[in-house]
């Protein structure tokens, strides 16, 4: 790579991670960016130091196996860079990665919530679903290993308890990626709130990823049919897992959920009532009281 083009990926980091911090993306030192510049060299965001507040001369250079390559005197690469390294030795086609903790979607992470909902369509033709890895210590092989297995397959992802990752051809393609897991987390939960998520079906979810090949959007691997293939694991994922209702000749499908006391209980298809454990422990709790009241009228 030219000197030149060095320095070029050097202010583009510094202007991804200006983009992170001014959209509140990340806070503190929150957050790291890395770049591929060579088959077995990386550019890498130091540690240390807010995204917002960096300069071309911050960034190191390490190899794949996260030693440290060059950088000025006291510049080390993130301590995260391991989570990184998962990515570029899975990912032949990934360039860059970029990890920050946006507040929605790191609340959906923190919840329990995969963003795996078919509401958005150019989410459904772009990054399919975005599920959760596995919580691990933070700087250790462990969020390495949690991580590991879904970037085989998609290109975003939330962290639990942590934060997201997003992977890319280029450095702004893995940014706007991050914008986009923040965007839907946004607008998934406003929906909630306003009461419902009026789902995309199965038939037009798959209408959308033919559209993939048409726009020439590369995915690492396809939404997956419905019902998923039963070898389709977090351990090796082979497909993308969307929920999206069946209803033929139809491109939305009704709402599928009604009020209860503990949030909107899920109602299938099949008229089958799913509760979460959260709302099943509620539903008991409230019977409880009501039971107590009764006792002592």
């Amino acid at each position: 790579m030219t000197t030149d083009a060095l320095d070029r990926l050097r202010a583009d980091i510094v202007e991804v991670g200006r983009r992170l911090w001014v959209r509140g993306f990340v806070a503190s030192n929150d957050g790291n960016i890395s770049v591929r510049i060579a088959p077995d060299r990386l550019l890498v965001t130091p540690s240390n130091v807010s995204k917002g507040f960096m300069s071309p001369d911050m960034m190191v250079v390490t190899d794949l196996d996260g030693r440290l390559i060059s950088g000025a005197p006291g510049r080390k690469p993130s301590s995260e860079i391991l989570m990184h390294l998962v990515a570029y030795r899975q990912r032949p086609d990934v360039n860059a990665v970029v990890h920050a903790h946006p507040a929605l979607a790191t609340g959906f992470a923190v919840a329990g919530f995969p963003l795996d909902r078919a509401i958005l369509a150019e989410v459904i033709t772009t990054l399919g679903a975005i599920p959760i890895a596995d919580y691990g210590t933070p700087s250790t092989t462990e969020l390495a290993d949690s991580v590991a297995p879904y970037v085989k397959a998609h290109d975003g992802l939330l962290l639990a308890n942590h934060g997201a990752l997003a992977l890319g051809q280029d450095l702004f393609a893995a940014y706007y990626k991050m914008e986009t897991i923040e965007h839907f987390a946004k607008i998934s939960l406003v929906a909630r709130l306003l009461g419902r998520e009026h789902l995309i079906s199965r038939e037009e979810v798959d209408r959308l990823q033919a559209l993939r090949g048409k726009y020439g959007i590369a995915a690492p691997a396809p939404i997956c049919p419905d019902p998923a293939p039963a070898e389709v694991s977090a351990a090796d994922p082979s497909c993308q897992v969307v929920v999206a209702p069946h209803a033929p000749g139809e491109r939305l499908v009704a709402d599928t959920s009604i009020a209860g006391g503990a949030g909107r209980i899920s109602v299938g298809t099949d008229g089958e009532i799913r509760l979460t454990y959260a709302q099943l422990t509620e539903l008991i709790d409230e019977a409880v009281r009501q039971l107590a009241g009764a006792t002592h009228d």
